[in-house]
């Protein structure tokens, strides 16, 4: 994967599992993920350059083990790719300003979009709105 930031630079700042998600496109085990139960309102942010990618107000319990969301926070702020890995195609999603991977898009969503973005916890950071957690 491509990246604006060093490999050393990432290396040194997001944790092994966090490099392995952004980075080599892997996924974090189904409900193990620390912001998959979070209910506070705020921004989801990307963990490597920390752009706004995901409200709050549109992540909803999909039961699938990652936090799940209907849409992101502005039309741009996510690129969906087309992931032929595993012997399927499936669309992956990344993060449209640093390139990192964050999760897949699936066409079983709740929304107006019929979207569910299926994002793993380790690509996000969170910044409540009240600026607690």
């Amino acid at each position: 994967m491509t990246s604006k930031y060093s490999e050393s630079d990432l290396r040194n700042r997001l944790s092994p599992e966090q490099f392995a998600v952004t980075q080599e496109a892997a996924t974090e085990r189904p409900f193990t993920g620390e912001l998959l139960n979070n209910k506070a309102s705020g921004m989801y942010r990307c963990v490597v350059c920390n752009e706004p990618l995901f409200s709050s107000e549109t992540k909803y319990d999909s039961g699938s083990g990652w936090p799940s969301f209907t849409d992101p926070a502005a039309p741009d702020a996510v690129e969906e790719h087309v992931d032929r890995s595993l012997g399927m195609a499936r669309t992956e999603s990344t993060c449209s300003n640093c390139g990192a991977h964050l999760g897949h898009v699936f066409p079983d969503g709740p929304g107006d979009s019929g979207l569910r973005y299926c994002i793993n916890s380790a690509a996000l950071t969170f910044d409540a709105a009240d600026g607690g957690e």
